[in-house]
């Protein structure tokens, strides 16, 4: 995928900065994405074991994924020339097998600090009955059009300090 380059101007709080669906999450996906980050206790791939040992209601989709997955969405909502300094959230319910996740991060807030753009992003997975499954926020960085492009790595500037996430 090849992400549309986006400048601090052409973003208002309110917008949608991005969207993404993963559909629904069947056994396979949960675990491949297991194995691949080596995470094999049973709840994520061994129903009677999630079931009658623990008692959850069927396999469960990682929390590492659900991260992941709020990561694509900031990253790809701020396009090319943009950069995720930060990420809080939280799990709210569980996820199950079958369910479908769709993600949505919202602009709630901007801010001008030396000489870049800071966004303040709204995060959510939801369900496919639209209950927020993970939720939380992000801020994200673009440059202002004809200013300094971001910088990669991202510095640690203590004057970014002043750019703080909501306590939710």
């Amino acid at each position: 995928m090849i992400l549309a380059a986006r400048y601090y101007e052409d973003v208002e709080v309110g917008d949608v900065l991005g969207t993404l669906d993963k559909g629904a999450i069947t056994t396979s996906h949960i675990m491949r994405w297991s194995a691949a980050v080596e995470n094999f206790h049973r709840i994520h791939y061994d129903q009677r074991f999630a079931t009658g040992h623990d008692g959850l209601p069927d396999v469960v989709i990682n929390g590492s994924w659900k991260q992941h997955v709020l990561v694509q969405l900031v990253k790809d909502g701020l396009g090319a020339l943009g950069w995720t300094w930060r990420l809080r959230f939280r799990y709210k319910k569980l996820d199950l097998a079958g369910d479908s996740i769709s993600g949505r991060a919202e602009v709630i807030g901007k801010q001008v600090v030396e000489g870049l753009g800071f966004l303040v992003l709204r995060v959510q997975l939801l369900d496919q009955n639209g209950a927020e499954s993970t939720g939380g926020f992000a801020i994200g960085v673009l440059p202002l059009r004809g200013g300094p492009a971001v910088p990669h790595p991202f510095p640690d500037n203590p004057a970014f300090a002043v750019v703080a996430m909501p306590d939710e």
